[in-house]
């Protein structure tokens, strides 16, 4: 007979996930051709302009993220953006056993809500390093023979500069989807309620809270 702890709680809702798919699909579009557009040896992949088109084509759909975000779960948007930037007692209690986490050691870490703190750093930087990359972008798209050498020269550092730094990202979260075994949770949406508890504590408490019924309301007697 199975525990309580082993029942599955839903932590992604559809919309999530589908945003989650389109943003690592265009992003790794995105990652692929700006390497044969980059890269010499990759180079004659680039013949013909199929890869700059695809290149355009990931960044069409990068940057649709946010909107598709709030058309399909507008409450989960707003709850990702403003996680990722709030940080309490237990989050820099957190960080600073961080190395604790990396090696996979969750047991024992302060208390979470539904994200940690390596998760809020992880998003925070996914939104900075994303903002990076669609406004040079842009630039580089549209205003790339008015910007002169030395304009063009920044705005490619940028670009770059944040497509290595998002790529990083991406390396962690794969790292960490590994060592503790979180791809389901995305490819279902569940995760069972035992590991949960042991890495958003306070996000189940949250859960059980809400689903507890109100009590009634007692009746005042007479003295």
């Amino acid at each position: 007979m199975a525990s309580q702890q082993s029942r599955p709680i839903l932590r992604y809702r559809i919309g999530r996930r589908l945003v989650h798919t389109l943003l690592a699909s265009s992003f790794l579009l995105l990652l692929a051709t700006g390497l044969i557009l980059l890269w010499p040896r990759l180079s004659p992949w680039a013949a013909g302009g199929d890869s700059r088109l695809l290149h355009r084509i990931g960044a069409v759909l990068f940057m649709a993220v946010p909107l598709v975000y709030l058309l399909v779960d507008v409450r989960a948007a707003k709850e990702l953006l403003w996680d990722s930037f709030h940080y309490d007692r237990d989050d820099r209690q957190w960080i600073k056993a961080s190395y604790r986490y990396f090696l996979g050691y969750a047991a024992e870490m302060p208390p979470q809500g539904r994200l940690n703190a390596g998760q809020k750093l992880h998003h925070a930087g996914v939104v900075l390093s994303s903002a990076a990359i669609v406004a040079s972008g842009l630039v580089l798209w549209f205003a790339k023979g008015s910007l002169g050498a030395q304009g063009l020269a920044y705005a490619a550092i940028l670009h770059d500069l944040s497509m290595l730094v998002l790529t990083v990202l991406l390396a962690g979260h794969l790292y960490f989807t590994f060592v503790y075994r979180a791809l389901s949770a995305m490819t279902t949406g569940y995760v069972s309620e035992e590991a949960a508890q042991l890495e958003h504590a306070k996000w189940v408490a949250s859960i059980r809270q809400e689903a507890e019924p109100p009590h009634p309301t007692q009746e005042l007697q007479p003295h």
